[in-house]
């Protein structure tokens, strides 16, 4: 398999027939959600599809069948198929780096025929070679077989990154971590913020402890700067605790590092041993890049078999997306309709809810995921894009939210699109008396998916016996959007499965919008001017006079402070 020419140009989606019809009929459209469920019986069965081990139930958005086929229609006419298979195949579709955007790649399965080569490379036997030195390193740790310099058993693997490099780890580790090996945790540090450094490490055994330095170009500022700052904490804890000596502390930084880079040496430079640098390539994203050797923490605390689960639920997610029928296509239906939401409801944020506590941190991976790839208002071939683009994401689990924000999605003015997870099968299935505690939290995630979507009228408020000015605000339109999202349980492959599917997701609607959806061209500007002003924060008074006012202004702030301590 080789990879095609990329198309050159996007096709502005506001010039084809299917926006201009879509425009139209979100001008005619008629009827609320109540109406539109009372005149189809088969509504919900007709707008709930199956991807993979995932049961997704659109039923609740505010489309009537002619919506998504027009939706569909536009898919068609801007090319998203087309460019979802370029993308598969490895045609170098992230334009403004000139780079194959591959992270399907890394979760095709050994021995998959044909073969992927693109540049001229075999990309499926780099993957596999790269994860059979993960599982073997993840193997000895587990086993005991790699100690720390004193010779005690690892206990505690500390995961220093940032971005991709943290966000996915941390995510993953805290959905799975029922699955973690007795005697093997898991913590991570990403702010520079050096709190996080020192609270991170706050009750940790140097003796004990192993690092993993997660930066592809070893040059991020933050990751070495923690880096650093914990290497200065293991080798005076070494010190103090094992009567280290400094002729020791070179074998101590080989035995309690290891990096996940491809920068062999600045990782030599730094003290760890290259044949203990996991490395991954330009073509995984940061935010695409937790099921490469990012996940090395993963596939060591929690195993090489969950870490190849979670591999395979990503697969079958791709799997769905490459081969299913448009009609019945989950993420392109969903990518379709945020669309839908964005461009024709002007929705201008999106909840994501999981029923529960594990993926506490889900909502939060999403924000970069989505935010940092469709964030833009350039389009791939530079010109200005001709519609609003993005989404806000965020979220909390339920039923938390629900004591929170809630009322705003309710009742508020904005139309916000919420998508709801849920798993059948508890992880700790308790009872409170007779009551089984999952069935009431689950009672709460149906509930709250019919409220939105049918809400109360004034009749049936009066009904209950309220009346006057108290009737209206206990009234609720109803008619807000949500995505309905089950599975028989939380495990690695559905895990898998859930990132691949936001992960094409927001592929959908950066083709839709002509996006770019794998550089991140904005968070470069920030990183180039802390640099910069890295000496006036130090006090350097010629580089704080040639500051703007305020910033002069608030180092001067700082500095005043920072004195009086």
């Amino acid at each position: 398999m080789t990879a095609p020419t990329s198309p050159a140009a996007p096709i502005d989606p506001t010039t084809t027939d299917a926006w201009a019809e879509l425009e139209a009929h979100h001008l005619e459209i008629d009827g609320s959600l109540r109406e539109w469920f009372a005149a189809d019986p088969q509504r919900a069965e007709r707008f709930t599809h199956d991807a993979a081990d995932l049961h997704v139930d659109l039923s609740k958005n505010l489309v009537t069948p002619r919506t998504v086929e027009l939706l569909l229609q536009l898919a068609r006419e801007v090319g998203v198929t087309e460019r979802r298979d370029a993308m598969f195949a490895g045609a170098h579709i992230n334009t403004t780096e000139d780079r194959a955007v591959l992270h399907t790649a890394l979760r095709r399965p050994a021995g998959s025929s044909p073969a992927l080569e693109v540049d001229g490379q075999n990309i499926d036997e780099d993957v596999q070679r790269t994860l059979q030195r993960v599982y073997d390193f993840a193997d000895a740790v587990r086993s005991g077989e790699w100690t720390g310099v004193t010779g005690k058993r690892i206990e505690t693997v500390v995961n220093i990154g940032i971005g991709g490099s943290d966000l996915g780890p941390v995510m993953v580790y805290e959905a799975l971590q029922p699955l973690a090996q007795d005697g093997l945790e898991a913590r991570f540090i990403s702010n520079i913020d050096p709190t996080d450094a020192f609270a991170t490490t706050q009750g940790l055994d140097p003796e004990t402890t192993l690092v993993i330095v997660a930066s592809k170009t070893f040059t991020t500022q933050e990751t070495l700067t923690n880096a650093r700052l914990v290497r200065q904490w293991l080798l005076t804890g070494l010190r103090e605790n094992a009567a280290l000596t400094a002729e020791q502390e070179p074998e101590a930084i080989a035995q309690h590092f290891v990096a996940v880079s491809t920068a062999l040496d600045k990782v030599a430079d730094f003290g760890i041993d290259p044949d203990n640098a996991f490395g991954f390539w330009d073509w995984v994203g940061g935010r695409y890049s937790v099921d490469s050797a990012i996940g090395t923490v993963l596939a060591t605390v929690l195993g090489p078999d969950a870490f190849e689960e979670l591999l395979a639920g990503f697969h079958a997610m791709d799997e769905h997306f490459a081969t299913a029928p448009a009609e019945q296509n989950v993420p392109l239906l969903m990518g379709l309709l945020n669309v839908w939401n964005v461009n024709f409801l002007e929705a201008e944020t999106h909840a994501v809810l999981p029923y529960s506590q594990y993926l506490h941190r889900f909502p939060a991976y999403l924000q970069q995921l989505t935010m940092e790839s469709n964030g833009k208002a350039v389009r791939w071939d530079g010109s200005l894009a001709t519609t609003e683009t993005g989404e806000v994401f965020w979220g909390e689990p339920g039923t938390n939210g629900q004591h929170a924000f809630y009322q705003l999605i309710h009742q508020g003015t904005r139309v916000i699109p919420a998508d709801f997870i849920a798993f059948a099968t508890p992880n700790h299935p308790l009872k409170d008396g007779d009551q089984d505690v999952h069935e009431l939290f689950l009672a709460n995630f149906f509930a709250q998916t019919k409220a939105l979507a049918f809400g109360k009228t004034a009749e049936e408020v009066r009904a209950e016996g309220t009346e006057g000015a108290l009737v209206a605000a206990r009234e609720f339109s109803g008619d807000r959007p949500t995505t309905s999202i089950m599975a028989p349980q939380l495990t690695p492959a559905v895990l898998g499965q859930l990132i691949a599917l936001y992960e094409h997701i927001t592929f959908v609607q950066g083709v839709v919008w002509g996006i770019n959806s794998f550089d991140q061209w904005g968070v470069e500007l920030g990183k180039q001017l802390a640099k910069d002003l890295a000496g006036a924060v130090a006090g350097d008074e010629t580089a704080i006079a040639a500051e703007d006012p305020s910033t002069a202004g608030l180092i001067r702030y700082y500095r005043e402070q920072r004195a009086q301590r």
